[in-house]
């Protein structure tokens, strides 16, 4: 797939003005209807290309398996923040995605100056940062993290499918699918992993006896 943006962009602006290390912060399953929403903070090497690193959406599942170990080999450093399912309910998946991209970005150790580039956020942090639109489709650095925080999530999700196979949790990784539907309607919802506080979990709720909460 052709891109649309040049990924050095951003990086190559900063480090003219004197940045010793530009961070990438991207998260997973902000909209999914279980399991955790990982983050994931990654600082590459200076003047570092690879042109097949870009917004794992866009990438296939061999791609992302591929480009996350050679992300882990090479990176100055990388974090990768698990929050659970209750977290996200009790905060909001937006709230949820800022304390995690600030809890990345500190566990980091990176020399400074530091300019951190964000994936649609902005955070309150000693470190500066750039709320960058579509930041995955625009920044090496953010794209990076995007393939960190996937590949974990993707990961943790195909493990809880051998603890619950009839969700089908490899398959749609905890989103709101036809097939997750309809699983919820015949199991119910899981206590302590699916996101109760969602409006599409709370309407099966409604319907459902309580014996069916697992």
């Amino acid at each position: 797939m052709k891109k649309k943006y040049n990924m050095y962009a951003f990086e190559n602006k900063y480090r003219l003005k004197g940045y010793k290390s530009i961070v990438g912060l991207d998260e997973a399953g902000r909209g999914s209807w279980a399991g955790p929403l990982v983050v994931a903070a990654v600082s590459l090497p200076l003047n570092y290309h690879n042109d097949k690193i870009n917004d794992s959406k866009q990438l296939s599942l061999k791609q992302r398996e591929e480009l996350f170990s050679q992300i882990c080999k090479i990176a100055e450093d990388y974090s990768i923040i698990f929050i659970d399912s209750n977290q996200v309910s009790d905060l909001n998946p937006k709230q949820a995605s800022i304390n995690g991209m600030k809890q990345a970005l500190e566990e980091l150790k990176i020399k400074k100056p530091c300019m951190a580039l964000v994936d649609a956020e902005k955070i309150e942090s000693k470190i500066e940062n750039k709320s960058i639109v579509k930041g995955d489709e625009k920044s090496i650095s953010i794209a990076a993290a995007s393939i960190l925080a996937k590949v974990s999530r993707d990961r943790f999700m195909v493990k809880m499918d051998k603890i619950y196979p009839q969700y089908h949790f490899a398959k749609h990784k905890g989103y709101g699918t036809i097939d997750h539907l309809k699983m919820l309607r015949k199991y119910g919802p899981i206590k302590n992993f699916h996101r109760f506080s969602y409006k599409p979990i709370q309407k099966i709720l409604k319907t459902l006896h309580k014996t069916k909460i697992i």
